[in-house]
C-alpha cells in the first residue's frame, strides 16, 4: 500500500492504468477503499493517481481546522512525490472544491480539468452537510435522498426501483460505523469545506475545463455550475439527468466526461 509525504502529513495513494496521466479528488467522507470502484472507467484511458484526503482512509488525520488551501497543497505535494509536474485533473462533489483551489493555485499544474456536481462556494456553496452531520440520525435519513436527488421524494422512489437503489447504497455508506478519529477527521473536511470561496479567484484558471452538472442536485444544483462556469474563460458547461450521482444515471455523463479529459 503506497504512502508518501506531501505537505507535511502521511497520504495513502493508488496508480492505477495507464495513459495521459489524470488526478482523481474524490468527494466528502469518501475513502479509497469505498469508492475506488469509480476510478474503473477512468484507468481504462488514463494513469490515475487518487488518494485518501486528509483527515480520511489510509491517510493522516492531522490537528485540526483544516482550509482549503491544505488540501489543494497537499495535492500539490502528492503531484512532486510521484514525479508529475503537471496532469489532468478530475473533482466529484468535494473533490471539485478540491480541484477547483488547486486549479486557481497552481493554474500551471493543470492540462485539462473536469468539475462534476460541486460549488464554487461564497453565495453560490453547496448543501451544508455539517448541518445534516449535526442532525438527529432518523431527521437526516430522511432529507437525504432528496439532496441527493430533487425527485427523490418517498412517492417517487415508491414507483422507481433503481432510484431506491441509489438512495440506499448512498444511506449504507453514511451510515457505515466509523472510530473517534476518523469522526473526527470526517467532521475537520466538513468544517473546511462550509468555509469554501474560489468564486472571485476562478479566472485565473487557464486549462481547458468542462463544469458538469445533475438537473436535479439537491447538494450542489445547477446554478452553482453555472456560476463556475462563467467564471472560467472558455469553460463547457453540460446539465446531465440525474442528480448529485448523475455520472452513474445519465449513460451519457461519464463518456462525455472522460471523452473531454482524453482531449
Amino acid at each position: 500500500m503506497p504512502h508518501t509525504t506531501a505537505n507535511g502529513i502521511d497520504v495513502y495513494y493508488e496508480l492505477h492504468g495507464e495513459g495521459p496521466r489524470l488526478l482523481f479528488c474524490n468527494g466528502s467522507g469518501a475513502t479509497l477503499e469505498q469508492t475506488g470502484f469509480m476510478l474503473t472507467p477512468y484507468a481504462e484511458r488514463f494513469e490515475v493517481l487518487a488518494f485518501d484526503q486528509r483527515g480520511l482512509g489510509r491517510t493522516s488525520i492531522p490537528p485540526g481546522p483544516y482550509e482549503m488551501a491544505d488540501y489543494a497543497a497537499d495535492a500539490a505535494g502528492l503531484l512532486d512525490a510521484v514525479g508529475w509536474e503537471s496532469c489532468r485533473v478530475t473533482g466529484t462533489s468535494f473533490g471539485g472544491m478540491v480541484a477547483q483551489e488547486f486549479a486557481v493555485a497552481f493554474p500551471q499544474r493543470v492540462e485539462r480539468l473536469v468539475l462534476a456536481c460541486t460549488s464554487p462556494g461564497g453565495d453560490f456553496a453547496s448543501y451544508p452537510l455539517h448541518q445534516l452531520a449535526e442532525m438527529p440520525p432518523e431527521e437526516a435519513a430522511a432529507l437525504g435522498p432528496q439532496l441527493l436527488d430533487t425527485r427523490f421524494t418517498p412517492e417517487w422512489l415508491a414507483e422507481h426501483d433503481d432510484g431506491r437503489a441509489l438512495a440506499e447504497m448512498v444511506g449504507n455508506f453514511r451510515g457505515a460505523p466509523k472510530t473517534d478519529d476518523a469522526r473526527r477527521g470526517e467532521l475537520a473536511q466538513l468544517d473546511a469545506r462550509s468555509r469554501l470561496d474560489v468564486l472571485d479567484r476562478l479566472h485565473r484558471i487557464t486549462c481547458p475545463t468542462l463544469v458538469a452538472s445533475g438537473r436535479y442536485d439537491g447538494i450542489a444544483p445547477p446554478r452553482n455550475g453555472e456560476e463556475i462556469a462563467a467564471r472560467i474563460p472558455g469553460a463547457d458547461l453540460r446539465l446531465y439527468e440525474g442528480g448529485h450521482l448523475f455520472m452513474v444515471q445519465d449513460p451519457n455523463a461519464m463518456p462525455d466526461m472522460l471523452d473531454f479529459l482524453a482531449r
